[in-house]
């Protein structure tokens, strides 16, 4: 790159999966973050996992795509579940969506 010549970007919507132009992208959003909820919960207890696996009620493999952030590989139900299963209370409110705001949101409390 020459010292003097512009950087080009494109502004982020907030959802990588919509930037990305993939379909269900909000669905995609809201999975990554129960995802991340459900990896940063289990980091936290510093388990094995083998440990997980039984916590979850899951083999290996999932554990191994839950702690590598494929979090798209498991349905919302699931990682609600998972959720339960670490002894966390899960809340679902429903608002009126302002323009340009996303339609399903995710708040860790």
């Amino acid at each position: 790159m020459k010292k003097n010549e512009k950087i080009t970007f494109a502004e982020s919507s907030g959802n990588v999966f919509a930037d990305l132009g993939l379909d269900e992208s909000e669905e995609l959003l809201t999975r990554a973050k129960l995802g991340h909820s459900v990896r940063m919960i289990l980091e936290k207890k510093k388990l094995k996992q083998r440990e997980i696996g039984k916590l979850l009620n899951i083999k290996q493999p999932e554990v191994s795509n839950l702690m590598n952030g494929r979090y798209t590989l498991f349905s919302q139900e699931r990682l609600f579940g998972f959720l339960n299963n670490l002894d966390r209370k899960i809340t679902v409110q429903v608002t009126r969506r302002r323009k340009g705001e996303s339609f399903q949101d995710v708040v860790m409390a």
